[in-house]
This record gives structure tokens, C-alpha cells and sequence, in this order.
């Protein structure tokens, strides 16, 4: 009887896999979600800060116009005092007597012009009695006239020696406060001091000088009503002034002054606010920043959050319509606390991302979460 064998055969059998769909759904999930707001183009009032001295409205250096020893100061240091009041007293007696010889020979000069005078009126009947010559009534008329002027030079001489000795005693030239006192009683007092006496200041208002570049200036000029400078000045709104520390002045000021020209090194343009200083809180010298308030049409008010610096550029990102990241520079035309007025880069209708700015590129898918309206189609 025969056996048949029979041989196996194996048959390998290939599963194939897809890793598609689960790749698809990580890749969703890597897109991240932003905050984004709908922002709308208003118009508004923008307030810009500027550094800025102070200026009394009239600061006087107090200086001697004589040499001499100091002999009285009338007046204490930071004292307010009136026009004409007596500020220092310097030893008058050179003067007093230099005054007194110009008395002398002013006098003198008088009695010769009436001796003149009478010799003038004995020739001149002499001459008409045909006693005496014209000739000699020519002569003595010409002596009367130089007696006369040497009485004008007399005359002229006493004046200034009486200015002169009026010049020792130092009065206030206008109405303020007495500065620090550069001399000490019994100093020698000179006019080719370096230093003066003193700084008399005129506080009852202060000026407020401080410099805006061209654009600025122009955006200034072109938002307020009027067709002058002047006139423009007169629109303007109240001035606010912050002081060193960050402390607000209680009284506002008004702009009434423009300079003639730019400056050709800095390409600025200097400007003027006057402020009321009656109670004289405010000192020349003083520094602080000019706050003005300026309506402005079509802006943007952001969060300062919302945006980041590069190369000395501001930068926002918004949201396209196919919900792509998209970088946009920023013009800054004022900001207020934590807010930035923009008047160009943004629009009505773009999203503006919030937060995250640091993980986004440009061009990146995101998926927005609107806080409030809608986001423009274009």
C-alpha cells in the first residue's frame, strides 16, 4: 500500500495601516487660539507729554553799575519785593563829592555867563553912543556864548555826577522775588563781576518753553481752527503741566507763543505756555513735561500690551480673513496711561491679537477668539 505526503505551504498575509487621520487631528490641534478685538477708528482727543523748563516772566540780574564797598543789603534771600524798593547800598561818599564838585563848577560856569551877559549889555550901549566899537561888542558877545556853553558842559557834568551818585544805591527794576545774595556786606562790589548781586524774578507768571519736532508742530497747527498762528493759539485747549515727581500744577495754562523758526540742528520748533503762579508755588528753573490735548480724527486706541518693539519701530500682529497672523507697523500718535493712539497701521474692522504675541509669526494659522463685533472681509 503507498502513502502520499503532502507538504504545507505558508501563505504570509500584509496588513496595511494609515497613520493619516491621526496625524490630521494633532495637526489641529497645534493651532493655537488668540485673543483678538475688532478695533474701530474714532475720533479723539490724544494727549502728548513734553519735557520743558520754566521761565519767570521776568528774571533780572541785579549788578552795580559803580565800584565800591558793599555797605547795606536790605533784603533778605527769597524775600518778594516791590518796584523801586532799596535792595543794596554802596559807599556814596566818592560820588557825593565828585556831585558836589560838579555843583562848583556849574556855578561857576553861571556867574561867568552873567558876567558875559553884563558886558554884552554895557558894550552894546556903548556901541550905539558910537563910544566904543562893534568889534569889541562882536568879542564880548562871543564870550557870552562860550560862557554859555561851558554852562551846558557844567550842566551836563552835574547830571551825570548825580546819576552816577544815584547808581549806590540799588532799587528793584520790577516786582519779584530776591534771589540768592552773591555778595556779603563790606565786599568791594564792581560792574565787571562775574556774578551778580542777585536774580530778581518776576513769578506772578511762569513760562513754559519746550520743543516739538516738525511733524508734531504741523499735526498741532492743522488740528485747531483759525487761519493764523495767533489765531490757532487762541483755540488751543488748556495746558496741563506734570512736575518733577509726577505731581499735576492745580492751574492749567494756555500756548501763546510759537518761535520764528526751526531749530536747523535739532529740526524742532520751540513753543510757549504761560501759567498763573500767584501763590508762587512755581520757581524759574523748575522742570517738568507739558501735557497737550489735541483732537485727532480716525485713531485707534490699543492696549500697550498688545503690541511689541523692534529695531525702535512699534509692531502689532492682526487676524487676515483666512485666520492667518499678518505683522503691521504702528504709527503712535499719542498715548494716555496704558493706551497707544494709533493714526496709521490699523483700521476699522482689523483683529487685533492680545496676548501671545511672543509665540506668533508672521503668516501663522491661529484661531481667533473675538471679544467683540466683527472682523472686516478684506
Amino acid at each position: 500500500m503507498k502513502k502520499t505526503l503532502l507538504h504545507g505551504m505558508i501563505i504570509p498575509v500584509i496588513i496595511f495601516s494609515s497613520c493619516a487621520p491621526g496625524n490630521q487631528q494633532a495637526q489641529n490641534t497645534a493651532v493655537p487660539e488668540v485673543p483678538v478685538t475688532v478695533v474701530n477708528q474714532t475720533d479723539a482727543v490724544v494727549y502728548t507729554e513734553y519735557p520743558t523748563s520754566l521761565e519767570g516772566q521776568t528774571d533780572v540780574e541785579i549788578r552795580s553799575q559803580v565800584n565800591g564797598i558793599l555797605e547795606r543789603i536790605f533784603v533778605e534771600e527769597g524775600a518778594y519785593v516791590e518796584k523801586g524798593a532799596s535792595l543794596f547800598q554802596i559807599d556814596a561818599r566818592p560820588y557825593q563829592e565828585e556831585y558836589n564838585n560838579a555843583q562848583g563848577e556849574l556855578l561857576a560856569a553861571r556867574a561867568d555867563v552873567a558876567t558875559a551877559k553884563i558886558e554884552v549889555e554895557k558894550l552894546t550901549a556903548l556901541v550905539q553912543n558910537k563910544v566904543v566899537s562893534p568889534y569889541q561888542l562882536k568879542t564880548a558877545r562871543a564870550a557870552h556864548d562860550a560862557a554859555a556853553a561851558r554852562e551846558k558842559q557844567a550842566l551836563a557834568k552835574a547830571g551825570n555826577a548825580r546819576i552816577t551818585m544815584g547808581f549806590a544805591t540799588i532799587k528793584a527794576p520790577v516786582s519779584g522775588y530776591i534771589g540768592r545774595l552773591g555778595k556779603k556786606t563790606g565786599s568791594l562790589v564792581s560792574p565787571s563781576d562775574s556774578q551778580p548781586l542777585s536774580i530778581l524774578s518776576d513769578n506772578r507768571e511762569v513760562h513754559a518753553y519746550f520743543s516739538v519736532g516738525e511733524a508734531d508742530f504741523v499735526a498741532f497747527k492743522d488740528g485747531l481752527d483759525g487761519t493764523s498762528i495767533s489765531e490757532k493759539l487762541k483755540n488751543t485747549s488748556a495746558v496741563i503741566m506734570i512736575l518733577s515727581g509726577g505731581t499735576t500744577y492745580p492751574q492749567t495754562g494756555k500756548m501763546d507763543m510759537v518761535d520764528a523758526a526751526f531749530d536747523k540742528s535739532t529740526g524742532a520748533i520751540t513753543l510757549r505756555a504761560t501759567f498763573p503762579n500767584k501763590q508762587g508755588l512755581l520757581r524759574s528753573g523748575n522742570s517738568g513735561r507739558i501735557r497737550i490735548g489735541l483732537k485727532q480724527a480716525d485713531i485707534v486706541a490699543i492696549p500697550q500690551a498688545a503690541t511689541f518693539e523692534m529695531q525702535d519701530k512699534i509692531f502689532a500682529f492682526v487676524v487676515d480673513k483666512n485666520n492667518k497672523t499678518r505683522q503691521v507697523a504702528l504709527t503712535i500718535s499719542g498715548s494716555s496711561g496704558n493706551t497707544y493712539y494709533i493714526s496709521h497701521g490699523l483700521k476699522t474692522g482689523d483683529g487685533l491679537i492680545l496676548k501671545g504675541l511672543e509665540s506668533l509669526k508672521d503668516g501663522m494659522p491661529v484661531k481667533p477668539q473675538i471679544s467683540n463685533g466683527k472682523l472686516a472681509s478684506n
